[in-house]
């Protein structure tokens, strides 16, 4: 039988897979695709520049031996980067790399209209009438690297944004996007991001900003009639982070506006961060034009954070504060609180709180009376792993027969309510919950939605099961 490119990579694939942690291989392989086979030189596609230096810098002894049992000593590897690109309606841009070159690969130089800049330049972020741009840039410097630990969770993010703070406006993922749920850390990256640029490259101008401000500010603009200041003003900045970018969904003029700043921006080497409780593909009334610009760099999701990483978290709290705790007491509310850093870092200040106030002994007793009241007394947010339970629950099912490749209809059924269910409690992506519901891709994901849909406007029995659920999952 002869060998495919497709075949190559798959066993390439399942070496890797038994050699890697689960995480870094769906961070870093799972994106790939296989693309050509000529002779002993396999060609495979990665998503952009970032993702081949990682992949050399990181991967490469142990994709040599994936390919050498595959093809033989001779065995080469080529890399196709894509970038996408939508000015003119040009094709997507690739370049093909040996594995041992290292030039640099840059998109299309295009031209977009920008307005000239003006001298009387209105600072929103000054005393008018000063003429400084010494900008305050709203940082705040309690965000930092040093207190944004490592984890499986948010390595691909934690890693690009060390990147862009040691070459800000210099990497291939500009813009860097960084998506994710409520309360797992995208605000505190990008602050910290920002902070450590101020730090290494004093003479860059750093603004964070919250998409609503920014939208108020526009605004306001238009109402005065000093909409170019206002553009202007943002055409200064070297390094623009915008938080909760899915704010402007249905704004078209602050996206008109917006995106405008960001084609200057990005064209005179500019950096750009976004954060989003969102992947680009799972935005909703944001115009492609935007959307395409937002694909152009990386998106890095932040995932809820492991066990392991939770400890870490709780530890760190423990020192920075002084507190010492007994080691099970770290673990149980690790092991009980899963959904967030937030709540991992509120549930263990209120024990903290609770045992100095109180004067009482930190004990397991007094962890499971302080997270009990803590879960309670905050808005449960629900995640995919609840969700999975309380339908394998209902259907009496195993979780692992629901996340299974059966296609019995049963479990078909219940695993598409899962997803659908996921879709609309939570704010993961598609992606996310396809990968934690029997690692599926997104297509399945929006597929389950619609046949759930369906089947609600004609199928009695299926819709009690979609108002039981509902029931169950509002409580």
């Amino acid at each position: 039988m002869s060998k495919t490119a497709q075949s190559v990579w798959e066993n390439c694939l399942s070496f890797i897979k038994d050699n890697i942690q689960e995480q870094a291989y769906k961070t870093w392989f799972e994106p790939i695709q296989s693309v050509d086979l000529t002779d002993n030189a396999l060609s495979i596609q990665v998503p952009s520049k970032f993702f081949y230096e990682w992949l050399e810098e990181h991967y490469v002894k142990l994709l040599k031996v994936a390919l050498t049992k595959e093809l033989g000593p001779n065995a080469k590897l080529l890399y196709k980067i894509k970038m996408e690109n939508s000015y003119n309606n040009k094709l997507p841009f690739t370049h093909q790399i040996p594995s041992n070159d290292r030039q640099a690969v840059k998109p299309q130089e295009v031209d977009v209209p920008i307005v000239q800049k003006d001298p009387e330049l209105k600072n929103p972020f000054i005393i008018p009438g000063i003429r400084n741009i010494n900008i305050d840039s709203q940082l705040n410097s309690n965000y930092s690297f040093d207190n944004f630990l490592e984890g499986d969770s948010n390595r691909l993010a934690r890693s690009a944004g060390m990147a862009v703070a040691n070459k800000p406006g210099g990497t291939s993922f500009n813009p860097l996007l960084i998506f994710g749920g409520v309360g797992l850390g995208k605000t505190h990256l990008a602050h910290a991001i920002g902070v450590e640029i101020k730090e290494k490259h004093p003479e860059k101008t750093v603004l964070y900003i919250s998409a609503e401000i920014f939208t108020q500010q526009y605004i306001e603009s238009v109402k005065k009639n000093t909409r170019n200041d206002f553009i202007h003003f943002y055409q200064l900045i070297d390094v623009l982070i915008i938080d909760d970018v899915q704010f402007l969904s249905g704004k078209s003029g602050t996206q008109d506006v917006f995106f405008h700043i960001f084609n200057h921006l990005h064209q005179n080497g500019k950096q750009v961060i976004l954060t989003s409780d969102k992947a680009p593909v799972d935005m909703q009334d944001i115009e492609q034009r935007l959307l395409s610009r937002f694909k152009w760099g990386l998106s890095a999701e932040l995932h809820q954070p492991d066990y392991e990483t939770r400890i870490s978290i709780l530890k760190n709290i423990l020192y920075r504060d002084g507190v010492e705790m007994p080691e099970e007491i770290i673990e149980y509310v690790a092991k009980n609180i899963k959904s967030n850093v937030r709540e991992l870092e509120g549930a263990i200040i209120s024990l903290i709180a609770q045992s100095s106030f109180n004067k009482k002994e930190v004990t397991i007793e007094l962890a499971k009376q302080v997270v009990e009241k803590f879960v309670k007394n905050i808005k449960r947010e629900i995640s995919v792993d609840y969700i999975q339970k309380i339908i394998s629950d209902y259907f009496q099912l195993d979780i692992e027969t629901l996340q299974s490749k059966t296609r019995k209809r049963d479990v078909v059924q219940a695993r598409q309510l899962a997803m659908f269910f996921a879709k609309k409690y939570t704010k993961n992506s598609l992606a996310s919950i396809g990968s934690q519901i029997g690692n599926r891709d997104h297509a399945t994901v929006l597929h389950a939605c619609k046949t759930v849909d369906n089947l609600v406007s004609t199928d009695k029995q299926f819709r009690k099961f979609v108002d039981d659920l509902n029931k169950k999952l509002s409580q």
